[in-house]
């Protein structure tokens, strides 16, 4: 039984990634998402690193999206090697960008997601309605991957019909993640992933420490109980969906 991680910021976390991997005994492999070009190059280096353990990708948060600008080139050079564009997105939780700027960088990278013929990875918080607009706007839905998905069983309906993949962070194990897990008994395991976002949102038992992609197991035992099957059943499907996703 093997796990993927699709959403593990190893080189934003300080320990060394090696030792991070290695503990990983029941991950097969890890997606390390860029946030911004910097952080994409250094996934980058990493992929490189440990080939065939690690994919990476290429993209600009909605925390700097008045960036963007200045971001652009070198953010679309990446992504023309990377697995997937983003980390991208709305977030108007901490509404670090003008709202404006948050959804002109969404749409440049959802073109750039496009014009690559790539997935891309979506950050939403706060934002639901404005994301759905814009993913049934361009009809990217199929390819587009919402991260540590958060919401409820009203806006996963919703977004299931545009045909995204779900993945399913910490705040599934917590116990307010009642609402998270009632949404999840609606998404089919070939439309949903698990992920860490190491090193943000430990999973319970760990809940409150540096998070690291062994811990992905937690998630997806969580799962796996949600949707009523084995532990192994739900690895097998996440996996697969991960593989579909990011190395097809």
């Amino acid at each position: 039984m093997s796990w993927v991680d699709t959403h593990c910021h190893l080189q934003l976390d300080r320990r060394p990634a090696g030792e991070l991997i290695e503990r990983a005994t029941a991950v097969d492999w890890i997606v390390v998402p860029g946030i911004d070009s910097r952080s994409s190059r250094d996934a980058k280096k990493l992929a490189a690193r440990y080939r065939g353990k690690l994919e990476w990708t290429a993209g600009l948060h909605p925390h700097e999206a008045d960036r963007w600008p200045a971001e652009e080139p070198e953010i679309a050079e990446l992504a023309a090697e990377a697995a997937a564009v983003g980390e991208c997105g709305l977030d108007y939780y901490r509404d670090l960008s003008r709202p404006d700027e948050q959804r002109r960088a969404l749409e440049a990278q959802l073109a750039l997601a496009k014009e690559l013929d790539k997935p891309i990875v979506l950050h939403c918080r706060d934002a639901f309605a404005d994301l759905h607009a814009v993913l049934e706007s361009t009809g990217y839905g199929p390819r587009s991957v919402l991260h540590c998905w958060t919401g409820g069983r009203r806006w996963t309906r919703r977004f299931l019909e545009l045909g995204v993949v779900f993945s399913f962070a910490g705040p599934l194990t917590y116990p307010t993640g009642e609402t998270i897990r009632l949404a999840a008994e609606l998404v089919p395991p070939e439309r949903a992933m698990v992920e860490t976002d190491t090193p943000y949102l430990a999973p319970v038992p760990h809940r409150g420490e540096p998070n690291e992609p062994a811990w992905v197991v937690h998630t997806g035992e969580v799962l796996a109980s949600v949707w009523g099957i084995s532990i192994e059943q739900a690895a097998r499907a996440t996996s697969a969906t991960a593989e579909r996703v990011f190395r097809p």
